[in-house]
């Protein structure tokens, strides 16, 4: 077989502020590799994209744009929320997305996503050699939840994590202002299933002691109503207000969520989202505080104006190694960040293994949470305080960001629809 062929990259999970950074960064490196790599393809939607030969071509993209997808946030391509059955179950999908790969010479797949989508590359790398077809699958990571294990921190995480932490300081600023005769109490809840990496972020907002946030609920700590609801009282009472933090996983002591819906998603998760809404109520009603709460929602993944600087370079970073290592044959791996020195702060990205990746998660260790549960270490705040450094400017016209616009011109289908 030759070893020249094309490039298909695709999108999957909730989107980042720097997600289409990775992107554009995948492109330009795959663009300079014309001796092997012909064309390069992106998948509309996600895996969903290549199963139903939904492909872009990227050749006649101006390089102007996709150099704007650097300050562009939300999925370029479009994004899902599927997992591939496992193939003991179901090989019909595989072997349609290796067909559709050899109808177009697809020889190297980059899947930016979590460890849902280090799965879907881990599957497709193992059936591409049961079926003897050479295909290189790399993972491209990207999660706001910073949950990925082997990497030290998750491309997307650091700009929703400097959002958090400059919405919690400037909406405190503003309780402050208002608590003598209005709302006591202000509940900010962050996005964070299992893992409370996010809703720690808000600590950084914190210089001294007695700034907030002055509570913060983490997963990885059972709610316990009581201590909770005496810590607020006790904020209230001594400064005359109370900014308090929750993630969007925090369970009570028997592992339920505090607001969990009937709704699940494509990969079986339950819907979460109104842990504020109801913690704000916990609390007029039991101490009765006069409250304001918000959920950020997809506001702390989309806020590419408040980017970290650190966040971009590092999601530029991965997408060039991915294009790297794909040409390498480095099969069913992704590139992962090092941290090198913790002060000054430096990092390198490296190859992990997609089996050390895939359906695993990265939880807050013990020595990051205070020890009365409502806070953040010195440790945490030295491990944190790097990943929101630096402003990532974006471009501006008419008071209002300007954003990429590409031509996302289809591919012509080479096979039959995909019935699945």
């Amino acid at each position: 077989m030759s070893t020249r062929g094309n490039l298909l990259y695709a999108q999957s999970g909730g989107v980042t502020a720097v997600i289409n950074a990775s992107a554009g960064a995948v492109i330009e490196a795959a663009r300079r590799q014309r001796r092997r790599i012909g064309t390069v393809f992106a998948a509309r939607n996600g895996i969903l994209g290549a199963l139903r030969e939904e492909l872009y071509d990227l050749g006649g993209e101006d390089l102007a744009q996709i150099r704007a997808l650097a300050h562009t946030p939300g999925g370029v391509f479009g994004s899902c929320r599927w997992k591939l059955p496992a193939l003991e179950a179901d090989r019909a999908p595989y072997e349609r997305l290796i067909e559709v790969f050899r109808a177009h010479d697809i020889r190297w797949f980059l899947y930016n996503g979590g460890g849902d989508s280090a799965d879907t590359a881990l599957k497709l790398s193992q059936i591409g050699a049961e079926l003897g077809y050479p295909l290189t699958c790399v993972a491209v990571p990207k999660t706001i939840d910073n949950d990925l294990p082997v990497t030290d921190c998750s491309p997307g995480f650091g700009s929703a994590a400097k959002y958090t932490a400059v919405s919690v300081l400037e909406a405190s600023l503003d309780v402050a202002s208002m608590a003598e005769t209005s709302t006591k109490v202000f509940v900010y809840e962050a996005m964070g299933r299992h893992a409370g990496w996010l809703a720690a972020s808000a600590g950084l907002a914190a210089r001294k002691p007695g700034d907030a946030p002055h509570v913060i609920l983490m997963p990885e700590v059972a709610f316990d109503e009581t201590r909770f609801l005496a810590r607020v009282e006790a904020t209230v009472e001594k400064i005359g207000w109370c900014t308090v933090v929750v993630s969007e996983g925090v369970r009570d002591g028997e592992g339920r969520f505090l607001a969990e819906s009937s709704t699940r998603d494509a990969f079986g998760h339950a819907q979460l989202g109104g842990a504020a809404p109801k913690l704000a109520a916990l609390i007029t009603d039991r101490l009765g505080y006069k409250h304001h709460w918000a959920v950020s929602d997809y506001l702390q993944r989309s806020a590419r104006h408040v980017a970290s600087a650190t966040d971009l370079a590092q999601a530029q970073a991965v997408g060039r190694a991915a294009v790297d290592y794909a040409l390498a044959g480095r099969n069913a791996v992704m590139p992962a960040i090092k941290r090198v020195s913790a002060s000054p702060y430096r990092w390198e990205i490296v190859p992990a293994p997609l089996e050390q990746i895939a359906n695993r998660e990265k939880m807050m260790p013990a020595s990051f949470i205070s020890k009365d549960g409502f806070g953040i270490t010195a440790a945490a705040r030295r491990y944190l305080a790097p990943l929101i450094e630096g402003e990532a400017a974006s471009k501006w016209r008419d008071g209002l960001p300007l954003v990429a616009q590409l031509k996302l011109k289809r591919a012509r289908r080479k096979l039959p629809a995909w019935k699945g």
